[in-house]
Parts: C-alpha cells; sequence; structure tokens
C-alpha cells in the first residue's frame, strides 16, 4: 500500500475513483489483493487517497517556482550547505522528481522469483497475478517495467487482465504478453496458452492502404509482430496470405477472382432461394446484373413448372424431373447465359449488347446463336471445358423430339425478334414456318458441338489439388483429422469469448461429422436436430421434407444420424436400395461431449433472437443477417474458413494444421474418405459404402488411386511370405 501511494505521488497521477469515491476493485487488482479484504478498510482509506489526490491536484496547479536572488546569512558557507543536506526541502524534491516519503521499488530487468515451486492455475488472470506476486510484485509495478510510453497502453489495461475481466486481443497486447513472459523467464506461449485461442483477429495491425473488408480477412493470418518486421517482409507476408489463404493459389481460383469482378447476369425474379447481389450498371458501357423483362420471366417459370411439377401438363411429355436444387442451379445458369449476351460490347464482359426486351428462350433454337456463345465463352477462359458441354446437353433436350420444352411449344416463336448481326427477319420467318425443322437442326447441331469440344475439352478446376498433402499421406483421414485436434488446442476460452467458442466448437462439428458421414453438404447443411429425451421424427415426415435427423438412439445409446434415400442427390442408386442411410456416430475424440456441449448452449448463443431453423448446424445470426438456417453458399463459406484458419499452416506464425493445404469446401472430405479406403483395402466397391455411392462413381470422380498405391497394397500382401520365412 505504501509503495502504491509513493508511486502516485512520483507519477503524479490520480487514485482511482469510481462515482465519487474510491475504487476498491481496481485498487484491489494494482495491488494483487481480495477486494474484500479493502472493503472493510475502506473508511480509514478513503482520506488517505484524498489527500493524495489533492496533493497531485496542487502540484498540477502550482506554477514553476521562480528563481530568487540568494541571501547572505550570518551563519558560515559550511553551515549552510550542512542544514541544506541535512533537511532538504519539499519543493527541492519535487524539483528532482521526487516525493517524499517512500521510494517506489526500482525496476529490474530480470527479478529473481520468490518461489520456484507453484499450482499451475486454469485462467490467464489467475496466472498473470500469480507470476508478479511470485516475484515480489504487483500488477501496477509489472506495468511500469514491461509497458513503454510509445505503447499507447493504459496501466487499467493490464489491472483487467490481472481481475480476468478481458483478455489481451490487439498486436501491441499480445507483444506485451510476450515481454512478461520473458521477463519472468516462462515458455514462450505460456499466457497465450492461457488465454486460450484468438477469439477474433487484431484489430491494430499497419495495413492503411488496403480496405476495410479485406483487412478483416488479412488481419486472421498475420504474425503478432507483424508492425515491427521491415515494410519488404510486411509486403512479402501480405502476398502470401492473400495467394495462399484468401485465394487458394490455383490457376482456377485466380480465374475465379478475376471474374468475380465482371458481374454480368440476368436475374429471374420467379426463381425462389438466393440471389445474386444486385449490380446494375449506372453508366453507358458498364456490365452488371438486369433484372429479367417480363416476357423472359413468364418463360423461365414455364419451365420451371414443367421441369418440377409432379405431373407434366396435359399434352406434354418429358424426360425427368429438376429437384430443388437443380432447379436453383438451372435459373442461374440460365441468367448467365442471357446476361453474355445482354453485356455492353464495351465493357471488361465483352458481351453482345443486346437490348433485354429482345431476349427470349426462343432465341436457343439458333445454332448462330450457341457458336456465338461458345466462342465468347472460350475467349474468356482460354479453352473449353465441361460447362458448355452441359450447356450443350440443355440446348439438345430443350429441341429434342417428343420430350424437348422447345420442341412442343411452336408458340415461342412469336417472341422472336430481329437482333442485328445474330437473327435475321429471314432466320425468324424460317423458323416460324417450320418449327420441328429448326429444333431437328439445333438437335443435330447440339450433338455435333457436344462431340467437339469433349475432344479438346480441358479440366480447369482439379478438385484435388488443393488436399494434395491429404491425400498423398499414408492415411488421408489421419491427416485431415489434424485440422480438427488443432481447432481444440485453440479453442477459446468460453468465460470470456462465448460466441467465438460457439463458432469454433462449429467448425470442429462441421469437420468431424464430415469425416464420420462422408455426406453432401446439402445433406450436412440440411440435418435436423432432435434433442435428447424429445420424440424422433417420423420416418415417413423425413421423406416428405427430403431431410435427415440427428437424434439420441436409446437402443444403442449413442448419437444416430437418420436421413431418408429420398434426401439424397443419388437415391437411385444401388448403394440405398431405397432404404434410408442409419449411421451411429463414434464416441471418440471428445466428439459426444462436443455434441452436447453444442446443443446445451453454443447453439443457441449464435442464434439469438433469430428464429431456430431446427438445422443441428446453424449460422451465427447478425444484425445484417438474421436467419440462422444455412443456404449453399454460407455453408461452404464456413467450411472454406475453418480451413482458412485452423487447416492451413502459416509459416509466418506457426499456426494452422497441415502444409501446403489450400482453401477448399465440403466436397473435397469425400476425396478424402475414398482415397483413403482405396490406399487401405484397394476396393472400390469398400470406398464407395464410405461416401453412399457405387464403386463407378468413385473411380470416376472421387478416390486417387495411383499406381504406386497399388503398387503398395500388393506388396504388403507378397512381403508376408517373406516376412514368415
Amino acid at each position: 500500500m505504501r509503495e502504491c501511494l509513493a508511486d502516485l505521488l512520483e507519477r503524479n497521477e490520480y487514485p482511482p475513483y469510481r462515482d465519487g469515491g474510491l475504487d476498491l476493485h481496481a485498487l484491489a487488482g494494482q495491488l494483487g489483493m481480495d477486494p474484500s479484504r479493502l472493503a472493510h478498510v475502506r473508511d480509514s482509506l478513503q482520506p488517505i487517497f484524498d489527500a493524495v489526490a489533492r496533493a497531485v491536484a496542487e502540484y498540477r496547479l502550482r506554477p514553476e517556482p521562480k528563481p530568487r536572488p540568494k541571501r547572505v546569512s550570518a551563519a558560515g558557507p559550511a553551515d549552510v550547505a550542512r542544514k541544506v543536506a541535512a533537511s532538504p526541502s519539499r519543493s527541492s524534491l519535487a524539483r528532482k522528481g521526487k516525493r517524499p516519503g517512500r521510494q517506489p521499488k526500482p525496476v529490474v530487468e530480470f527479478p529473481e522469483p520468490l518461489e520456484t515451486t507453484w499450482e499451475e492455475p486454469d485462467s490467464f488472470g489467475e496466472a498473470l497475478r500469480l507470476h508478479a506476486a511470485r516475484h515480489g510484485e504487483t500488477v501496477y509495478h509489472l506495468y511500469n517495467a514491461v509497458v513503454r510510453p510509445e505503447d499507447g497502453v493504459h496501466r487499467s489495461t493490464l489491472i483487467t487482465w490481472g481481475r480476468g475481466v478481458k483478455a489481451p486481443r490487439s498486436a501491441i497486447s499480445l507483444e506485451i504478453l510476450q515481454r512478461i513472459e520473458r521477463r519472468y523467464r516462462l515458455p514462450a506461449g505460456y499466457f497465450a496458452g492461457k488465454v486460450g485461442g484468438t477469439h477474433r483477429a487484431p484489430g491494430d495491425f499497419e495495413l492503411s492502404e488496403i480496405a476495410p473488408a479485406e483487412r478483416r480477412r488479412l488481419a486472421w493470418h498475420l504474425p503478432d509482430d507483424f508492425n515491427r518486421r521491415p515494410r519488404r517482409e510486411q509486403a512479402e507476408i501480405v502476398d502470401w496470405v492473400r495467394n495462399v489463404v484468401i485465394s487458394g493459389s490455383t490457376d482456377y481460383r485466380r480465374y475465379q477472382t478475376a471474374m468475380m469482378r465482371q458481374r454480368y447476369a440476368v436475374r429471374f425474379t420467379c426463381a425462389s432461394g438466393p440471389r445474386r447481389k444486385s449490380s446494375i450498371a449506372t453508366a453507358e458501357g458498364e456490365s452488371g446484373i438486369i433484372n429479367a423483362p417480363k416476357r423472359l420471366n413468364d418463360e423461365m417459370a414455364e419451365i420451371l413448372r414443367f421441369k418440377t411439377s409432379t405431373f407434366a401438363a396435359f399434352g406434354l411429355q418429358r424426360n425427368g424431373v429438376w429437384g430443388e436444387e437443380t432447379a436453383s442451379q438451372k435459373v442461374e445458369h440460365f441468367g448467365l447465359w442471357f446476361g453474355a449476351f445482354a453485356a455492353p460490347p464495351e465493357s471488361e464482359v465483352q458481351g453482345f449488347g443486346v437490348d433485354p426486351r429482345l431476349l427470349t428462350f426462343a432465341m436457343m433454337i439458333f445454332p448462330q446463336v450457341w457458336d456465338w456463345y461458345l466462342q465468347w465463352r472460350e475467349r474468356r477462359r482460354g479453352f473449353y471445358t465441361k460447362w458448355e458441354i452441359d450447356l450443350l446437353s440443355i440446348a439438345a433436350a430443350f429441341c429434342r423430339e417428343e420430350t424437348g420444352w422447345l420442341r412442343q411449344t411452336p408458340r415461342m416463336a412469336a417472341n422472336l425478334l430481329e437482333i442485328e448481326g445474330l437473327i435475321s427477319e429471314q432466320d425468324i420467318t424460317e423458323t416460324r414456318a417450320d418449327w420441328g425443322g429448326a429444333c431437328d437442326r439445333m438437335y443435330k447441331h447440339a450433338r455435333r458441338r457436344i462431340k467437339e469440344i469433349d475432344r479438346v475439352a480441358r479440366i480447369h478446376r482439379d478438385p484435388f489439388e488443393p488436399i494434395l498433402p491429404v491425400l498423398e499421406a499414408p492415411s488421408p483421414v489421419g491427416e485431415y483429422r489434424k485440422i480438427t485436434e488443432e481447432i481444440l488446442r485453440r479453442m477459446p476460452d468460453e468465460r470470456h469469448h462465448p460466441r467465438s467458442t460457439a463458432e469454433a466448437v462449429r467448425a470442429f462439428l462441421l469437420l468431424r461429422i464430415g469425416l464420420h458421414t462422408g455426406l453432401r453438404q446439402k445433406n450436412l447443411r440440411e440435418l435436423l436436430l432432435c434433442r435428447r429425451g424429445d420424440l424422433p421424427t417420423a420416418e415417413r415426415r423425413l421423406e416428405d421434407m427430403k431431410r435427415g435427423e440427428l437424434r439420441w438412439s436409446t437402443r444403442d445409446q449413442g448419437w444416430e444420424i437418420l436421413i431418408p434415400s429420398v434426401a439424397f442427390k443419388n437415391a437411385n442408386s444401388s448403394f440405398f436400395g431405397a432404404k434410408p442411410f442409419r449411421l451411429i456416430l463414434p464416441d471418440l475424440g471428445r466428439l459426444y461431449e462436443t455434441i452436447e456441449a453444442w446443443i446445451d448452449r453454443h447453439r443457441a448463443r449464435l442464434i439469438g433472437s433469430a428464429a431456430d431453423p431446427g438445422t443441428f448446424f446453424v449460422k451465427t445470426a447478425k444484425m445484417t443477417s438474421t436467419n440462422a438456417a444455412y443456404c449453399q453458399n454460407t455453408f461452404y463459406e464456413a467450411w472454406r474458413t475453418a480451413i482458412q484458419r485452423y487447416g492451413i499452416y502459416n509459416p509466418w506464425t506457426g499456426k494452422g494444421a497441415i502444409k501446403g493445404l489450400l482453401p477448399h469446401g465440403p466436397h473435397n472430405v469425400r476425396d478424402v474418405l475414398a482415397t483413403h479406403i482405396l490406399k487401405q483395402t484397394g476396393s472400390y466397391e469398400q470406398a464407395s459404402y464410405a461416401i453412399q455411392d457405387t464403386a463407378e462413381m468413385v473411380a470416376q470422380h472421387y478416390g486417387r488411386f495411383l499406381p504406386q498405391d497399388k503398387a503398395e497394397i500388393a506388396a504388403r500382401i507378397l512381403n508376408q511370405v517373406w516376412e514368415a520365412a
């Protein structure tokens, strides 16, 4: 207490006050004492600190002393000197920067510990107070030792750390933690481990030249000492984070990033589901997203009714139907198709510049229209891909005899209007005269173009490239599991950061349940939740909703996932045989503990005041997005964010689980499972069981089974002969 009073007088600082009285909690934090001990002597302490406050106020208001002429004393010079030396005045001490009374404890670089053994505390605040007291210091004195004037950190910051009210987050705060560790000769990262992981990215990195949105994304992946590094190294770090962590550094990701800046599409209002963000052109020559004219929108609605209704309209025939996801995807593809024709030629998109009022689905009957679109796609990308083949397949299906939608709606010819340089009046006249013949010509043209493009098409997006380090490991699932272990290791402290902890738990469960089930993202994000003790949803009801459910199985005493076969994309696959998918999750690696914590408290924290969608996985409902249900894009981003923060090894921070990993989505976990089983067994059939598919699909799309992997399995069997000899 005496040291605290002397230090206040020395620094000319006021004591901690709150609401007109002494703040006992702040004072106890400075002294490293229990506030209850000070509460009993509050009446005695108040006048003492009031006197200190008056002394500080008087000193600050006191004018500088003016020099006075020396007065000759009757005593000799030696007597005067002895008198001054014997009793220095208060003003002389003030001029020397000292205060009367006991002087503050000197600051040493490495204080000697009073005790060498201690009982390890659990929380960060307790650890900070323990080691300060172990070295005979208070948090108040520790501030004087480790905080520099240029840091801009107030004494109350360390006091709140010691009290456990707040935890360090900014870059300078994390640097001060490192100074404390060095001062008390503790292991590097000791206090950071007590904090329980970073709950959000630091906000004081020097990135003034970068836009705020990108700055927030970059800050998660920058080292704590970023501001102290040379400018050249800072630029190198930012460039690495941008190329590897944010964009993914693959050729396709770079192309995709560039193309996303060139917004063009026609938006249909008849479609349900998420819409593209509006980007209407504001000046002549700019491209953007435009709303579909009424006639074009009505045509799109008619196609959706034709392909999604339970029965085809009377007099019409069709070959297959579209599910909700497929319909949403086709609407987006048609929007891009028409957007290419509507975009101005002088824009970055370099479209055809067609007046949107002239656009109609009847345009798809002309081969020259498709040839322009195919050449435009090739100019933008540099080569042809399966995308063009898929679109031509739709064109052929629309014109097919008996089941084609265009073939069965000749009245669409009335919507055709001349488009200079693309569709002439003569073309329109001939098409109206022989609608069936025009459909036949387009059908044959589409089939020819499909064969020609298939011969030269290239794969632009290699699905295995982002996860190559995982697939090349002896145990791909074991390698991918490291990401979940990294999440647990860096889990924030729930007491201080409840929402960040909930988001980390969600990331853990996303990856763990994905690894155990191999489900597609649609089945994962639409998985319903039935709490333990509640009545599970009837299987017939789940079939009607085409959704699965996570529920507690009293028979097996474990968490069960039940999904009807109709909820899967490949519902007619031989894997299901019209039977539901049922799996009991294993109680391994803290999975059950985390599931129950998620259901009990974490899930509700993320939903907040929004309506509960009833799904197991929910997104964080914020002021700008009150809906807690995931859509296709937000679920993909949640998985990708988890990989960016916990999966990709960052050489600048030392965080991350796997070197060489790149950002990816939930679909890649199916490649991991299939490849793992192929490496262990060599069986495509068994690999198909892990991802609810067939051996043919695994061989065609999922498993990465190289010749050396096959040779290794054969060698293991043959080597047993030599080992037995």
